[in-house]
């Protein structure tokens, strides 16, 4: 398969994290909307990591996978604490960053 149609698919998954990420108001959401968007990152440096011959996109999609597994650990614990103190997880009603 050619590269571009491997970056047209990394490409339409970006793009629907977006939507995702700008229309949801649930956090869950929102945070398999970044996941998708992260693993479309992955495809794109997997796909120039095999095209170029190279081990450095792998490289960086080990990195970014790592990262990915930190951020929802910390973030699904701040979802969970917020619920917790307030009953919502709703980002339109929670004011908790406000002074």
């Amino acid at each position: 398969m050619p590269i571009t149609d491997y970056l047209m698919v990394s490409g339409i998954l970006f793009v629907i994290g977006t939507v995702g990420v700008v229309v949801r108001r649930n956090p869950l959401l929102m945070f398999m909307s970044v996941e998708l968007m992260w693993n479309a990152v992955n495809l794109t440096f997997i796909t120039f990591a095999r095209a170029l011959q190279g081990l450095a996109g792998q490289v960086f999609v080990f990195l970014v996978v790592t990262v990915a597994a930190a951020e929802v650990a910390i973030g699904l614990a701040i979802i969970v604490m917020v619920f917790r103190n307030r009953k919502t997880v709703d980002v339109d009603e929670i004011h908790l960053m406000k002074g």
